[in-house]
């Protein structure tokens, strides 16, 4: 079992690309790891990658929701890259909207959105 999921800097991006099963300890070990990042190195976008992810608890959700709307707090746009049809659905049906955060189909499409944000309409 992992305890910390990576945070990629890519220019004045941060890359976080989920790869492993998900735990509550885990979860709020990388909200609290991502917002100590832009905290240090001031990145202009976020990319949370969830393509891996095959389900998505409601404390998953939250947290990532959460960390998203506090890193918008901070000056940083994020979007969330890879989300599938089930999770979606589950999201939706959860209650759950995009506030605070944009979502993309992959992560091409994420960071090309970051890289160049007059393109679109956030």
């Amino acid at each position: 079992m992992i305890d910390r999921i990576p945070i990629l800097r890519i220019r004045d991006l941060l890359l976080v690309s989920i790869q492993a099963d998900l735990h509550d300890i885990l979860v709020e070990q990388l909200q609290s790891d991502i917002l100590k990042e832009l905290e240090r190195k001031s990145a202009q976008g976020l990319v949370l990658d969830i393509s891996a992810l095959l389900v998505l608890d409601t404390y998953t959700a939250r947290a990532f929701v959460h960390t998203a709307q506090m890193a918008r707090l901070m000056g940083t746009r994020t979007i969330v890259s890879g989300m599938t049809p089930a999770i979606a659905l589950t999201l939706t049906e959860m209650g759950f909207s995009a506030s605070g955060f944009e979502t993309a189909l992959d992560l091409e499409s994420a960071l090309s959105a970051l890289s160049h944000p007059d393109l679109t309409d956030a």
